[in-house]
């Protein structure tokens, strides 16, 4: 592995990609950014790293990319990660979720690249065995959850059939500086800190008792970015993310805390989705030496100032609805 690696980031432009390119960017390596901006935001690329404005979902255009660029490394963190409004887009989550990742692997296969980093998600697991272990048999409850399951296992047949390196990466509930505040059906904690500005209650699915665990982001930036010089990693899943685990009402506390006013919970018909959900991390911990060195009150904190300074932002409904059955109150 040479020194200066020319590498590929998708949804660099987005939270966890634009993180993840900086630590690239910060390691030494040349990094192009790919983002079509659908959710993400021209400020958060590093200026040192190069940015294509440009759509997974299009194949004749990554083929060239890759044929022209010749990277070593691929980082695939483009995605609408948005797990619950998944039953209602389907056709926008595969297109976007799985199709233009198979484009990524498709090129990827076809310009011999050294190693595909991918950013997995704990959804592929459905209600399972708490906690949540690798070894868990995935029984995805969405359509966000099942793209993410398929691009994992087309990963794993690219390797078994053409040699494709590549390492998965299991996160979950990341939150931190220049998350897409404004999407209201993704990012809870963003979405409680873009209301709290606004002068609304903070709106609980349910009674808010689900159970989570939320995860700041530098940790979780910094292993992804260095993983691919770990010869271990190379065709394993990885849970990564935050130990601590609590309820809904308890993270709006803290986040009301954080932000400094008054604020009131509203409780909304409670929606599909898993309960419970949190993971084991014995297998990043023992991999990468993988710990959290910021906690939830300090991560929520870090990310309440930036909030305040950057201000709110207004919050768009979701275009082309493709199922309105049982469409969740409160998101319009």
């Amino acid at each position: 592995m040479s020194k200066r690696n020319k590498i590929l980031v998708t949804g660099g432009a987005g939270f966890i990609g634009s993180h993840v390119a900086s630590e690239l960017v910060n390691l030494g390596h040349q990094v192009t950014v790919l983002d079509d901006l659908s959710g993400g935001f021209r400020e958060n690329v590093n200026p040192s790293a190069q940015f294509i404005e440009g759509s997974i979902t299009n194949h004749e255009f990554i083929s060239k990319l890759f044929a022209e660029r010749q990277f070593d490394f691929v980082y695939h963190l483009a995605a609408y990660a948005a797990e619950g409004l998944s039953h209602f887009i389907k056709r926008f989550n595969y297109e976007n979720n799985l199709i233009g990742s198979v484009n990524l692997i498709n090129a990827s296969v076809n310009n011999n690249i050294k190693g595909f980093v991918f950013t997995s998600s704990i959804a592929v697991y459905g209600a399972g065995q708490l906690p949540l272990r690798e070894d868990t048999v995935p029984q995805p409850e969405d359509s966000y959850g099942i793209a993410k399951y398929a691009v994992e296992q087309e990963l794993k047949v690219s390797h078994e059939m053409f040699g494709l390196p590549h390492i998965i990466f299991r996160p979950h509930n990341v939150f931190g500086e220049k998350q897409n505040i404004a999407d209201k059906y993704r990012n809870v904690i963003g979405i409680f800190m873009n209301n709290l500005m606004q002068g609304k209650p903070m709106a609980v699915f349910g009674d808010g008792e689900q159970q989570r665990a939320f995860t700041y982001i530098s940790d979780v930036a910094r292993t992804i970015a260095s993983s691919i010089f770990e010869p271990k990693a190379y065709g394993q899943v990885f849970n990564i993310g935050g130990d601590e685990v609590m309820t809904v009402n308890k993270l709006a506390e803290i986040v009301g805390g954080a932000m400094g006013v008054e604020f009131k919970i509203e409780h909304l018909p409670p929606r599909n989705e898993v309960k419970n959900a949190y993971s084991d991390h014995s297998k990043v911990k023992e991999i990468f030496g993988y710990r959290n060195t910021v906690s939830i009150e300090e991560g929520i904190k870090r990310m309440a100032a930036w909030a305040l300074r950057v201000g709110s932002k207004k919050s768009r409904d979701f275009e082309n609805i493709e199922v309105k059955k049982n469409f969740p109150v409160g998101w319009g």
